[in-house]
């Protein structure tokens, strides 16, 4: 089993690298017809298939909804290969009732982090009052659960009300990647606030949803980020997480991040010379 570089967050080793689930359920942030194939193609034995892969190469957690049967796929994972992955869930709902059901559900299902998500992080974040309505309340539903809290959030300034109202969280979710897609405000603003963040922050749609090439991806979101934080990203395919990993692993060590280019006719007069 290969190991991976890893963060201390809540009190577990995290590897930097970690598999999103956007792909595994079905929302593509591209087009209906994506999502719709997504969630025709991802059966239960496919989802084990591709995390099970990251698993053998050190990968050890993952982001989702909390769900049954997402939470039956982790244990064959672990039943496959040994690895025990974090589960960060993310449940949701418009009131605070409803978001306690997801905490309870996702606690009972081995989640070790409940990071509330952006439906009810980012609908009750009062930046001029310098607060998160309801939010000493729900970390500490959270914590009376057994897990890790954070929040999982879309907008910057959720990470620095938080931190200034000194809330007892473990992790931050954040958008972040070179084009912009999804984020709040310019990209450099994403970046310096997720390096002056009291906590290490989790780093969602590296790739876009899919809009960017990853050696761009990956190069530019951990170059601007710390060794404390880390990345999630959805994988369609063994290959690809595998792919993935090598790529991230080669940038962590310092090396320059390449894949095998993909060839066709018009292409054929950039190769160089023999």
């Amino acid at each position: 089993m290969a190991s991976f570089p890893t963060s201390r967050i809540g009190g577990y080793d995290i590897s930097r690298l970690m598999i999103g689930s956007n792909s595994f359920h079905g929302f593509s942030h591209f087009s209906k017809a994506r999502s719709d194939w997504l969630r025709r193609y991802f059966t239960p034995d496919r989802q084990v298939e591709v995390l099970a892969a990251a698993a053998r190469q050190g990968l050890n957690a993952t982001i989702s909804m909390q769900r049954a049967d997402y939470a039956a796929v982790l244990r064959e994972v672990e039943a496959q290969t040994g690895v025990h992955i974090h589960w960060f869930a993310t449940p949701g709902g418009t009131e605070t009732s409803e978001l306690k059901e997801g905490i309870c559900e996702a606690a009972e299902l081995g989640a070790e982090f409940c990071l509330p998500h952006t439906m009810w992080t980012d609908a009750r974040l009062m930046p001029a009052r310098g607060e998160i309505e309801e939010a000493e309340e729900v970390i500490e539903y959270i914590h009376a659960q057994g897990m890790r809290a954070g929040w999982s959030t879309h907008r910057p300034e959720c990470v620095t009300v938080s931190d200034r109202a000194g809330y007892d969280v473990d992790v931050y979710v954040q958008i972040f990647n070179s084009q912009g897609f999804l984020c709040q405000v310019e990209t450099d603003w994403v970046a310096s606030v997720i390096r002056g963040a009291q906590k290490p922050v989790l780093c969602i749609k590296p790739l876009g949803a899919g809009r960017i090439m990853p050696p761009t991806a990956f190069g530019f979101v951990y170059s601007h980020i710390r060794p404390q934080d880390v990345v999630a990203v959805g994988c369609l395919s063994v290959e690809e997480a595998e792919e993935n990993l090598s790529l991230v692993r080669n940038i962590l060590e310092g090396q320059r991040a390449e894949t095998e280019l993909q060839s066709t006719r018009s292409k054929a007069l950039l190769a160089s010379a023999d």
